[in-house]
């Protein structure tokens, strides 16, 4: 069960990815990136990193997809426009594709796995720690500076989704404040006589 769960997620998270890519709709990209992510959550479970698994489908399927999604659906970008100026990269875009593959291979036939890799692979957190405490120790003691630099990029992104989606149009009649805050009482109120039966 193991094993058929393990090539289910696998197969559901490179099939996410492959569809991520190639699909034509923004919008169905971003729903194959919430199931690769959904499928790489289901692999870190089956690694017994349970702690990870739900960080990344509360972060990356609940915040992070959640805002591409809202930003793909309020941008007003002509997706076929940009899609014709890629067209022209496209021969080079293969060429740097093949490679990466070329250098992935080269690498992957020369990896030699360590004796104690299996131990640890087996026993991932050190003795008496869970393994949430474990990785919070690497990541608020080791690995510290890099964990707030990550937190910083992160919320530039934020801040260049919100950019994005901020447009002023010229239709729209938006709130001044300023000018609220400074008027006048004397000029903003008129009062007029109105006799009986007559309009204003």
């Amino acid at each position: 069960m193991m094993v058929f769960a393990f090539y289910l997620f696998a197969l559901c998270a490179i099939a996410g990815g492959l569809f991520t890519v190639i699909s034509r709709n923004p919008v169905h990209s971003v729903l194959w990136l919430i199931l690769a992510f959904l499928s790489s959550a289901g692999l870190f479970v089956l690694l017994g990193a349970e702690f990870v698994a739900m960080l990344l489908v509360i972060v990356y399927v609940g915040a992070v997809a959640v805002l591409f999604l809202f930003v793909v659906m309020m941008l007003d970008v002509d997706f076929a426009e940009l899609k014709a100026e890629m067209a022209k990269y496209l021969p080079l875009a293969l060429l740097i594709g093949v490679v990466i593959l070329m250098q992935l291979g080269m690498a992957y036939g020369a990896w030699q796995a360590s004796d104690v890799a299996g131990g640890q692979l087996a026993n991932p957190a050190p003795e008496g720690t869970t393994n949430t405490a474990a990785l919070g120790l690497i990541l608020y003691d080791r690995y510290f500076l890099l964990f707030q630099l990550s937190g910083l990029i992160l919320l530039v992104a934020m801040i260049g989704a919100i950019v994005l989606t901020l447009r002023h149009r010229t239709d729209i009649k938006r709130q001044d404040v300023l000018a609220q805050m400074y008027r006048d009482p004397a000029k903003a109120l008129e009062l007029r006589d109105v006799k009986p039966g007559q309009g204003l």
